[in-house]
C-alpha cells in the first residue's frame, strides 16, 4: 500500500479544507475550485491530512517537497546513532600485558560511547574458581570506571562469566566529538604544514596497530551471536 500523498487528480472528495502556498487558511471549498487554484499558481494540490473531514489538501510544489523531504531524512540518518555491544574475552589466569592490552579494546570502545561484553572464559580445573573471574571483572570495572559503568553485574553463563559495562558518554556525544576532533586536526594541518606529516605518521603507526588487533576483535563480535 503506497504511503505517498493523494495529489492533483488522484483526489476523489467532493470538497477540501485549502491551505494556501504560504501555509494561509483559505477554507472549505469544492475540489475543481482548488484544482483551479493550483493551476493558477502552477503548483500541485496536496492531500495532507486524508482523514479529516473533510481532508486538508495544500497548495505546493511537489517535487520540491519530496526532494526535500527525502535530503532531511537522509541528515537524519546519517546523524543518527545506534549504540553497538562490542565484546572483550579473557581468561582468569590473563597476564599483565595481554590484560593491558584488553583493557585499552574496552577503553576504546567506550571512549567511543558503545557498551562493552566482558567474557570470561573458564576451562578445565578452572570452573572451579569462579571467584578468580568475579575478581578480574571487578578489577576492570574499576579500571575504567571514569569511561563507563557496570550495567550488569557479573554472572555465570555456563563455562564463562559475563559482565555488561555502559560507557558514561552518548553515542551522538562521541560522534560530534570525533567529528570536532577531526575538524581540528585539519585545521591544525593547514596552519602548521610541517606537522602534518608527523601526525600522519602517527596516525599510520595507529592504523597499523589497530589492524594487527583487528582479528581479535573481529572474531570476538563474530562469536557473539551464538553467545546472545
Amino acid at each position: 500500500m503506497s504511503t505517498e500523498p493523494r495529489i492533483n487528480d488522484r483526489i476523489r472528495v467532493p470538497e477540501v479544507r485549502l491551505v494556501g502556498p504560504s501555509g494561509e487558511q483559505v477554507g472549505i471549498v469544492p475540489l475543481a475550485k482548488a484544482l483551479e487554484l493550483a493551476q493558477e499558481y502552477d503548483l500541485d494540490l496536496v492531500e495532507v491530512a486524508a482523514t479529516a473531514r473533510p481532508p486538508v489538501c495544500k497548495l505546493m510544489d511537489y517535487g520540491k517537497f519530496k526532494y526535500e523531504s527525502a535530503m532531511k531524512a537522509r541528515e537524519a540518518r546519517k546523524n543518527q546513532a545506534h549504540t553497538v555491544i562490542k565484546e572483550m574475552k579473557l581468561r582468569p589466569k590473563i597476564d599483565p600485558h595481554d590484560y593491558d592490552t584488553k583493557k585499552g579494546h574496552v577503553v576504546r570502545f567506550l571512549k567511543q560511547g558503545d557498551k562493552v561484553k566482558i567474557t570470561i572464559m573458564f576451562r578445565g580445573r578452572e570452573q572451579s574458581r569462579p571467584e578468580l573471574g568475579y575478581r578480574l571483572l571487578q578489577r576492570l570495572a574499576e579500571d575504567v570506571q571514569d569511561l563507563g559503568f557496570v550495567e550488569s553485574n557479573p554472572k555465570q553463563d555456563g563455562r564463562n562469566m559475563i559482565m555488561v559495562l555502559g560507557p558514561h558518554k552518548k553515542k551522538t556525544e562521541a560522534m560530534a566529538e570525533a567529528r570536532q576532533a577531526q575538524e581540528a586536526r585539519k585545521a591544525d594541518a593547514k596552519a602548521n604544514p610541517g606537522k602534518s606529516q608527523n601526525a600522519a605518521e602517527t596516525h599510520l603507526d595507529e592504523d597499523s596497530e589497530a589492524e594487527a588487533e583487528a582479528p581479535e576483535a573481529a572474531e570476538a563480535q563474530a562469536e557473539a551471536p551464538a553467545e546472545a
